[in-house]
């Protein structure tokens, strides 16, 4: 058994075997997917999923995975289970003496654990990066102007503006490395030097990059985070474009294609809110007899049409050299306004 795959590692610590009132043994049976090098702790650790079963009445008690490794916690009197989630454990007991209860430990698929292997070694990927801002030069090897494609996902548009510009460089920025891997992949097999992609948080965006270092940012097919009360995490709410600001150089342009008419129109609000300078307002890109080459590119999230609307929407606009006033509040407002009509 690895050293890092421990009770304490996973968990299970003196306070919580406390609460249960009770000594425990642990024995860990094999894993069938046990990580080769220690580099894959962290992705273990933080993607377990947990599954009861009870091996007396072989009867599965919530769904399990013929890949799982197991972990059986037990005494002579008392029984423990918990339920692990990132940076959370929850600890109870209650389970009948006598009868065997298996934790199951469902770790990331092979397919998973070998792409996230296989993106630690890509030179066209970093991954939440120190040293980097003002740095990108250095990454691509010239002094060409640098475009996010943020929440990239698969990264097609990164990838398809690559193509299309081949004397500018783009990165896409997203959390989820398997999707990064696929993007990262094709660029890798295509020669495209000029497209690189980081994975962070996009909350995190402005310690990464240097003042004015980037000249567009495209925020394609985003999450539109419908809910009133999480309008906060829509990437064109006045909170990220001050982080963008602090990025963009002067002139920088911010581009948002999007399925959902309910982010076009809070886009629109920011717009009129802060009198931004608007670039392009398309409502229905598709219903333009040419459409620009830029805008033809299309994401695996454009293709579900998630938001059943059947047109796309665009806008391009900039953002002032000066930071945006703070109006939070007022917007706030508005989506409290809006809502209220919704439910008359």
């Amino acid at each position: 058994m690895p050293d890092w795959f421990t009770p304490a590692r996973l968990g299970l610590t003196t306070a919580g075997c406390a609460y249960a009132n009770c000594p425990v043994e642990v024995r860990v049976l094999p894993l069938q997917q046990q990580p080769e090098s220690n580099r894959f702790r962290a992705f273990l650790c933080l993607h377990f999923q947990v599954t009861l079963l009870n091996f007396n009445s072989a009867r599965v008690l919530s769904h399990s995975n013929k890949d799982a490794g197991s972990l059986i916690f037990y005494n002579n009197n008392s029984w423990i289970a918990f339920t692990c989630r990132p940076r959370t454990c929850w600890f109870r007991k209650g389970f009948s003496p006598g009868k065997m209860f298996a934790l199951h430990l469902r770790a990331m698929g092979q397919k998973k654990l070998k792409r996230f292997a296989e993106l630690l070694t890509f030179p066209n990927v970093l991954q939440n990066p120190e040293g980097m801002a003002g740095n990108w030069h250095q990454f691509f090897k010239n002094q060409h102007p640098v475009t996010l494609e943020l929440a990239c996902g698969k990264g097609e548009y990164a990838l398809g503006l690559g193509r299309i510009h081949p004397q500018r460089n783009f990165i896409g920025v997203d959390l989820k490395g398997n999707r990064l891997w696929v993007g990262a992949k094709k660029a890798l097999n295509e020669g495209l030097t000029n497209v690189g992609f980081l994975r962070t948080q996009i909350d995190r965006i402005a310690e990464h990059f240097g003042t004015a270092e980037i000249s567009e940012i495209w925020i394609t097919f985003p999450d539109p985070q419908l809910r009133t009360s999480r309008a906060k995490k829509r990437l064109t709410h006045p909170k990220f474009l001050r982080l963008y600001q602090n990025i963009l150089s002067p002139g920088g342009v911010i581009h948002l294609k999007t399925d959902s008419p309910s982010l076009y129109r809070f886009t629109k609000w920011v717009i009129d809110l802060h009198k931004l300078e608007v670039l392009e307002d398309k409502d229905d890109v598709y219903a333009e007899e040419e459409v620009d080459q830029e805008l033809q590119i299309k994401t695996h999230y454009e293709s579900l049409d998630i938001a059943g609307s059947n047109r796309v929407h665009y806008l391009s606009f900039r953002l002032p050299a000066t930071p945006l006033e703070d109006k939070d509040d007022v917007l706030k407002e508005m989506l409290c306004e809006e809502e209220s009509d919704r439910r008359r």
